[in-house]
């Protein structure tokens, strides 16, 4: 398999599993916490978007996502004393990200992160650092359900996280493995494509939009939109033709009946499209009453065997980039 270690996948997802005490620790010691801000830009913005609708509609403490540019600019009147803020970088150094930590700490809030190099600026930044790389989805996802536990609307908590640390890391590199031969075929049909929509909604909205902006463009360099399944109806159906590129990514969360309709609506107009349902993975060993909840991880080792024969197939690798990071902007 093209770009494929499993061991260091495996690793991975068990390093950030073995975080989670320490995340325990941290979240059950903040105290007077009145709201909690997921906030990133561009990928960690979309997990932050997961994370919040990971917990939508499970609890009644105030748990968002902020858009960090949003909030250097137009601010935010809710983050201030008491609040929590969670942020995630790989880099450590993103602009937008240290200022708006800086925002945030000098209105009063507390400031976690999970940063890949502890040694990074955003990591002595912060007032509680966790630097190991990979699984931000993960990392977001364990900090949402220790906050929901706390609440009290986590009753399942203990027994979901056994089947984490037993199942988790074998069932995602299995899932990348069965979704392999689809990634290549979906690579081939695709790579020339002069324009995809994703269609995503729940946490898997916020997949439809990182995979959009972050991989197509950013690293494909190819030009996407994405869509929430909820709005679809509302102006996107109408340019799509029978050979417009569609993919819809169904999860099995709360906001699967949206997916569903766009799923009902496609085949009448459109012999082009594409449903990645997370049903057809099957996780051993994870519950079906949890599967909901792990809808945007597990799909994520799909979407990444596609970006591994995206690449194969134009011959460009995802490093490189024309404008980010490489000139001033």
């Amino acid at each position: 398999m093209l770009k494929f270690d499993e061991g260091k996948k495996l690793e991975l997802t068990e390093k950030a599993l073995a975080l989670r005490g320490q995340i325990e620790a941290l979240v059950d010691s903040l105290a007077g916490c009145r709201n909690v801000w997921f906030m990133g830009i561009g990928g960690t913005y979309a997990s932050s978007l997961q994370a919040e609708a990971h917990v939508q509609g499970r609890t009644e403490l105030e748990i968002r996502a902020q858009e960090a540019a949003d909030y250097n600019t137009l601010g935010n009147g809710r983050i201030g004393k008491g609040s929590v803020v969670v942020v995630s970088s790989v880099t450590g150094n993103t602009p937008e990200m240290t200022a708006a930590v800086e925002k945030a700490k000098a209105a009063g809030a507390e400031v976690i992160g999970f940063i890949d190099a502890a040694d990074a600026p955003l990591a002595r930044l912060v007032d509680h650092v966790f630097a190991c790389p990979g699984s931000e989805q993960l990392k977001f996802l364990m900090t949402a359900d220790r906050l929901l536990y706390r609440a009290g609307d986590f009753a399942d908590y203990d027994e979901f996280y056994r089947e984490l640390d037993t199942h988790l890391a074998k069932g995602l590199v299995e899932a990348e493995k069965q979704a392999d031969a689809f990634g290549e075929a979906f690579a081939s049909a695709h790579h020339d494509d002069a324009l995809h929509y994703f269609v995503g909604a729940g946490t898997l909205w916020g997949t439809a939009y990182t995979t959009a902006m972050c991989y197509w463009e950013e690293m494909h360099w190819k030009r996407t939109k994405s869509i929430h399944a909820g709005e679809f109806f509302h102006g996107t159906l109408e340019v799509i033709e029978r050979d417009t590129p569609v993919t819809l990514l169904m999860g099995e969360d709360a906001a699967r009946p949206l997916a569903e309709r766009v799923a009902a609506f496609l085949p009448r107009v459109c012999r082009n499209a594409t449903i990645i349902d997370t049903k057809e993975y099957p996780l051993e060993g994870i519950s079906e009453r949890f599967r909901g909840y792990l809808s945007h991880i597990l799909i994520r080792s799909v979407t990444q065997r596609i970006d591994a024969h995206m690449e194969e197939e134009n011959r460009h690798p995802m490093s490189i980039r024309r404008y980010y990071r490489c000139m001033d902007y």
